[in-house]
């Protein structure tokens, strides 16, 4: 749908829909919030940018000091080899703000700006809130048009970050071509409520109920990955009427604390030290072994925008809270109440969550289709072959068994 938004000027391209930057075709690494201020100066090429306008823009109004704003000038300015002394792409207007002076190529601008003109409402983003059972504030978006698809809430989320991220966006995009998306960020994560102590699968299950009737579906299809694997079986075993379609995704039957190898148990307990030590730590152990198993294949910039979530998505103990009870999750007395059509897919080289538990998941629920995607990544990404085959697999599933 946006495919064309690319701003390109001199070696380097900034590309919208995959949230990257790259210099002569290799991914350069850019925190979100440098790659938004990058793009609000080169969408306003030529035009004086004040400060006050940087803030709304990058910052959505909040309060921020100059020494952050320059900071972030700076980080623009180092991702595009520039500095304050050269300023060849950003300059400096003292007391008045920045110009972004670089010459854009101007075929490719004028066909980003039609485009960019011409976006239909449909994929602009509308945040909302509900409450859940137990007064926790749940925020959730719709984006799409088409057969009604719920995203299960897991571990981790942002709905703001996820709308800009290069591991996200492309995914929302795709599914947002044919199905109307609703999504949320779970309890104690994102812009939902950070000061609830209940994390029991019962709890994420009343959030996605609390979601559904918010957003007034009535009839829908649940796509639950990772953890929103068990939310998503135990909601369609309880309201078998309103699930017209059940997809799992790199989901489990029984979390890493409850399965009967004892290395899975070693590997929670240690994802949880580091976890406790190191969230949000620039160059800590936790963000290596975090972004090493959830996309061991993933470019500078999704690794980076995976990096990025955790500064934004939650606190280190609630970080703990939230990994301590989906690794105890136990969906194995659900698999036989499931009535709705259910598609089990899973990456056959997942580091996060075994083939095993995708296999399980699909033999104990009656009727599953089980499809497997050629893939090391938990989350699967635009650049690899199982992308295509991912959402082959959704829309047949979800459109030629309606």
């Amino acid at each position: 749908m946006i495919a064309g938004m690319i701003y390109r000027f001199g070696p380097y391209a900034l590309d919208i829909t995959r949230h990257e930057l790259s210099c002569r075709g290799e991914p350069r690494p850019i925190e979100p919030q440098v790659f938004d201020l990058l793009r609000h100066m080169v969408e306003n090429a030529g035009r004086l940018v004040s400060r006050d306008e940087l803030i709304e823009a990058v910052w959505a109004g909040r309060i921020v000091s100059d020494s952050a704003i320059s900071a972030r000038i700076n980080a623009a300015r180092q991702a595009v080899d520039d500095d304050g002394t050269r300023q060849a792409v950003i300059k400096t207007v003292p007391r008045r703000g920045f110009r972004f002076v670089a010459a854009l190529d101007p075929n490719e601008t004028v066909a980003i700006r039609e485009s960019a003109a011409a976006l239909p409402e449909t994929v602009r983003q509308r945040v909302r809130f509900c409450t859940s059972r137990d007064g926790t504030s749940i925020a959730y978006a719709t984006t799409g048009t088409g057969m009604p698809l719920v995203r299960a809430g897991h571990w981790l989320t942002h709905l703001e970050h996820d709308w800009h991220s290069p591991v996200w966006r492309p995914l929302l995009d795709e599914l947002g071509q044919t199905f109307a998306v609703t999504r949320y960020d779970q309890r104690g994560n994102g812009l939902s409520d950070w000061n609830v102590e209940d994390y029991s699968l019962s709890v994420f299950v009343d959030d996605l109920a609390a979601v559904v009737d918010a957003a007034g579906l009535d009839r829908f299809a649940i796509y639950g990955t990772s953890q929103g694997a068990p939310i998503a079986i135990d909601y369609a075993a309880r309201h078998p009427d309103r699930v017209s379609h059940l997809i799992l995704h790199g989901g489990y039957v029984r979390g890493r604390m409850l399965r009967a190898a004892a290395a899975e148990r070693e590997q929670a307990n240690a994802l949880l030290t580091l976890m406790r030590h190191g969230w949000g730590k620039e160059g800590s152990q936790f963000l290596k072994a975090f972004t090493a198993l959830y996309i061991p294949d993933g470019s500078l910039a999704q690794t980076g925008s995976l990096v990025e979530l955790q500064r934004l998505t939650t606190s280190p103990e609630n970080a703990v809270k939230l990994r301590t009870a989906v690794d105890n999750f136990d969906a194995t007395e659900l698999l036989g109440k499931v009535e709705t059509p259910t598609l089990v897919v899973h990456a056959r080289n997942d580091g996060v969550h075994p083939l095993a538990q995708g296999r399980k998941l699909a033999a104990g629920i009656a009727n599953a289709e089980f499809v497997m995607l050629e893939s090391a990544n938990h989350a699967i990404l635009p650049q690899e072959p199982a992308w295509q085959t991912l959402f082959e697999a959704i829309r047949g599933f979800l459109l030629e068994t309606r």
